[in-house]
């Protein structure tokens, strides 16, 4: 007698392992996004330690930044052929690895090495860890990969915290070591417990799966998506370089500053996981023209405020700058055929990631022509500039509320 439909090896092996893809996932991103901004919360101690420039210390954030946006797309590459899982676990060692190594470091150079380990490793969490909850939710991603967009954003907070209140209490290399036994640790358990996603997993109609392979992931739709996440980048880098300039220009106290962007970061957070549960229903092309829409409108209301108002105003600004990413990254495997999803996510990251590392200066050079307020208006006109491209989008998207093919 043949078994049951509900029963079969698919079913069985797939269903159950949701939950921990998801949960597994989000605490590789919390790990590994609180690495690469815990540098920031270290940067002061190494100055002093070791005697370091303003130029030097660039360099350092640069290292990291620069290998992980680097290695994205070999690491996509390198879990076809490991899995998704070696992979994984490989990269979250090497990225425990490089702080401990940082904490034996006796200079500049042992600490661009160590950074560039830390950073190579952690290449390896943005395109599998959200490539295996696209592929195991399926046409149901958008709101798991909204959770999983959310989690970095917890690790942000809470490892430069932690790693701030661990060098109160011990020299600085004993606290990397810390956080670096903490990385090995979630190695471990990733190792032990990430399940096997089939390649196939959650693409449940073949109309989908030849909609992705038209869109491929070189294709018109993912150019237009992978555009728009570069600009929704720069613009979000582009206004924090000048944000503390422009509430100082409205008087506001220089220990309140930190709160100022406490309060965008903290809007940020909930705009991540709002938004990517807005797109579902609305959405892609109509969240992203409302968050793009809002957030032109809000740096403008910021800038013209009184500071009262502006601070209030802040929480919104961060959720609109933030909230267009859990949306685009949501859509990202419809962009892509099943097979190319780490590629896919791969190429989507390096070119954010990039974009975070060079619109700052980009933008930093126009406020030296122009002025921080002109400058300022260019980051609320970039955010328009991606209407047209939201609008071409449209046509894309297999499943969308907003008007895609059904």
């Amino acid at each position: 007698m043949p078994p049951p439909a509900f029963s079969s090896p698919l079913t069985r092996n797939t269903t159950p392992s949701r939950p921990r893809v998801l949960w597994l996932s989000c605490t590789a991103h919390a790990l590994h996004d609180g690495y690469t901004d815990m540098i920031y919360a270290l940067l002061p101690v190494w100055q002093s330690d070791f005697g370091l420039d303003f130029a030097a210390l660039a360099i350092l954030r640069g290292v990291y930044a620069g290998t992980m946006a680097a290695l994205q797309l070999p690491a996509g590459r390198l879990a076809q052929h490991l899995g998704s899982r070696a992979t994984l676990a490989i990269g979250t060692v090497l990225a425990a690895l490089g702080y401990a190594i940082a904490g034996m470091s006796g200079g500049l150079l042992g600490l661009c090495v160590a950074l560039a380990i830390s950073g190579g490793g952690s290449s390896t969490q943005h395109p599998i860890a959200s490539g295996a909850v696209s592929r195991i939710y399926g046409r149901d991603a958008r709101g798991p990969l909204s959770i999983y967009n959310f989690s970095g954003d917890l690790g942000k907070s809470a490892l430069p915290a932690a790693i701030s209140l661990l060098i109160t209490l011990m020299p600085w290399r004993h606290a990397l070591w810390i956080v670096a036994g903490l990385g090995f640790g979630v190695a471990a358990v990733i190792a032990l417990s990430f399940p096997t996603v089939p390649r196939a997993a959650g693409k449940t109609t073949e109309n989908e799966q030849a909609s992705a392979q038209r869109s491929g992931t070189w294709g018109s739709g993912f150019s237009a998506l992978f555009s728009i996440g570069v600009l929704d980048t720069a613009v979000r880098m582009g206004l924090l370089t000048f944000l503390p300039f422009l509430l100082k220009a409205k008087g506001i106290s220089p220990q309140l500053v930190g709160t100022a962007l406490a309060l965008v970061f903290i809007g940020g957070a909930a705009g991540k996981f709002i938004c990517g549960w807005l797109g579902a229903r609305m959405g892609v092309v109509r969240t992203v023209l409302l968050t793009e829409g809002a957030t032109a409108a809000c740096i403008m209301a910021v800038m013209y405020l009184p500071l009262t108002l502006a601070m209030a105003l802040l929480p919104m600004l961060g959720m609109m700058l933030n909230g267009t990413s859990s949306v685009l990254y949501g859509t990202v495997p419809e962009m892509s055929a099943p097979e190319r999803t780490e590629r896919a996510f791969a190429i989507f990251y390096t070119g954010t990631i990039a974009s975070g590392a060079i619109s700052p200066i980009f933008y930093g050079f126009l406020g030296d022509s122009i002025g921080v307020h002109g400058a300022t208006y260019a980051t609320a006109l970039t955010a328009l500039a991606i209407f047209p491209l939201a609008l071409a989008l449209r046509p894309h998207l297999t499943h969308d509320p907003s008007g895609g093919t059904q």
